[in-house]
């Protein structure tokens, strides 16, 4: 999961690009980088592993000039944690095209022979979004003028829609020219559209997540559309058309759950209204089938689990207490690269306060369990401040499934609901009740005003949107997910990082 920002301003953009991906910062700790152009198509460059704090400093940000730029924050993904696959990524020919990329390409093996035994193109890493810019640099050097208009980039964005297969949300700028942004046909990644007026001409954003408009002082004004471009010229001219056939509005309903900030509202829906309403879900579930549960406290595992727990204690009339206190100064442990990583950053994330624990029949409510690593501990934690009970409550069905669309999730055999039934999952988190959200129902509290057509719930029932998923390419995804072949490209990254710094 990764973060894009691009903004087409009348004055300078790099302070607004940095202040943006700090606001996106939940969506990746990885690496971060800015590209921005001055008006004579210069294009500057920053980009590194770490956090947006720590990637840009004055220097850096002196040297990015310019009234148009692009922003990416990113998390790791297998394989890919040097440097060299930090984005925007760059490419000189045609115009000079840098593009920030958000999802996961499905038919990358493909895409890559195309481009070399076709297109005449070389790649530099193994990212699939420097695969997406090949496409689009490909598509853009058919252009006829030596300017690129919005006719040409919308031809060569339906053209990557029908070779580009998976999920994608991606901002690009041409040099000197202007900013575009596309999303996949099925919208399984966002992007929103935002809008300030000034006296000269209207400045426009692109980002992730609504906040980001928010905190920048930008209007809302809508989602891309799934299959649409956008374009906006240097001189602050929109354009928008729809690339693909049949479209069809199918989010991921995985950034409902976790990875969105809840104050964020993607395609019409409150991220933080559908985590209440995961809330009352649980509640009315928990009153039907679990009716004997003496329940004392209800009791989150920061931070988005707390809306959904939140409106389950009020639905159930049970109190509702803070009792973990987060290190705000970890990561989040689902987005860390390598299992032993993650181990030992939960006690270092999380305290529990023993007062609200001891002698006390508590329901921890969290919004999903994937591995169950820091479920397990956070269970133990409970029960080392005393708990008398401890019941377990996901907003999220078992995850079961790879996600393929840019959540990189673990190879299915960790997950802790891998071939095991609630019971035996109830066990090995070692909680005296698993109480899971049902599907149907996680649907319904996302999609309360039927805004979206559908939703990506592969991870939950194995059933891809996209329709080109095979096992062929799970056991491919697979080979690269498992701990140990990250923890080898750990232990890779770490020799060149050293060599590097010698």
């Amino acid at each position: 999961m990764c973060g894009i920002i691009g903004i087409v301003g009348q004055s300078e953009v790099n302070q607004s690009l940095y202040d943006g991906l700090t606001v996106l910062q939940h969506r990746g700790q990885d690496a971060a980088g800015i590209v921005t152009c001055d008006d004579d198509g210069q294009l500057f460059l920053r980009k590194a592993n770490g956090l947006v704090k720590d990637v840009f400093h004055t220097r850096h940000m002196m040297r990015l000039e310019g009234r148009m730029g692009i922003g990416h924050i990113r998390y790791p993904t297998a394989g890919c944690s040097t440097s060299a696959e930090a984005q925007p990524f760059y490419v000189n020919s045609p115009f000079g095209i840098t593009l920030a990329h958000n999802g996961n390409l499905t038919n990358t093996k493909q895409l890559k022979e195309e481009l070399y035994q076709s297109d005449r193109r070389h790649l530099n890493t193994n990212s699939d979004s420097e695969v997406l810019l090949n496409i689009l640099a490909h598509e853009l050097q058919k252009a006829d003028s030596l300017k690129p208009q919005a006719a040409d980039i919308f031809k060569a964005v339906t053209q990557v829609h029908q070779r580009c297969k998976g999920a994608y949300a991606a901002v690009a700028m041409i040099a000197g020219v202007g900013i575009l942004a596309f999303r996949d046909p099925y919208g399984i990644r966002p992007v929103v559209i935002g809008k300030r007026k000034k006296a000269n001409a209207d400045e426009y954003i692109i980002a992730s997540e609504s906040v980001a408009i928010d905190t920048l002082d930008f209007e809302l004004i809508r989602d891309i559309a799934p299959g649409e471009c956008v374009f906006i010229d240097i001189n602050g001219n929109f354009h928008a058309q729809q690339c693909a056939e049949a479209p069809l509005i199918s989010p991921c309903i995985f950034e409902y759950v976790y990875f969105a900030r809840p104050d964020s509202i993607m395609d019409g829906i409150s991220v933080h209204k559908s985590r209440l309403r995961m809330g009352t879900k649980l509640a009315q579930k928990i009153e039907r089938d679990f009716p004997e549960l003496d329940i004392d406290v209800v009791i989150p595992i920061p931070d988005t689990s707390r809306s959904a727990a939140l409106q389950l204690s009020y639905d159930l009339g049970i109190p509702y207490q803070e009792g973990f206190i987060k290190n705000r100064y970890i990561g989040r442990t689902f987005i860390m690269p390598g299992q032993t990583e993650r181990k030992k950053s939960v006690r270092q994330k999380l305290n529990a306060i023993e007062l609200e624990f001891k002698g006390k029949n508590v329901l921890l409510v969290d919004d999903s369990i994937v591995r169950g690593t820091t479920s397990q501990q956070i269970v133990q934690m409970a029960r080392d401040a005393g708990a008398n009970k401890v019941y377990f409550a996901s907003a999220a069905p078992p995850v079961r499934y790879p996600n393929v669309y840019g959540i990189d999730m673990p190879s299915a055999e960790e997950f802790v609901a891998h071939d095991r039934n609630i019971n035996q999952i109830a066990q090995e988190l070692g909680v005296d009740e698993l109480i899971y959200q049902e599907l149907d129902d996680l649907v319904e509290a996302v999609n309360h005003n039927n805004s979206a057509q559908g939703f990506d719930t592969s991870c939950f029932n194995a059933e891809y949107i996209t329709g080109d998923i095979d096992q062929a390419y799970l056991d491919y995804i697979d080979s690269l997910r498992n701990d140990s072949t990250k923890q080898q490209a750990e232990s890779s990254n770490a020799v060149i990082e050293i060599h590097n710094n010698a």
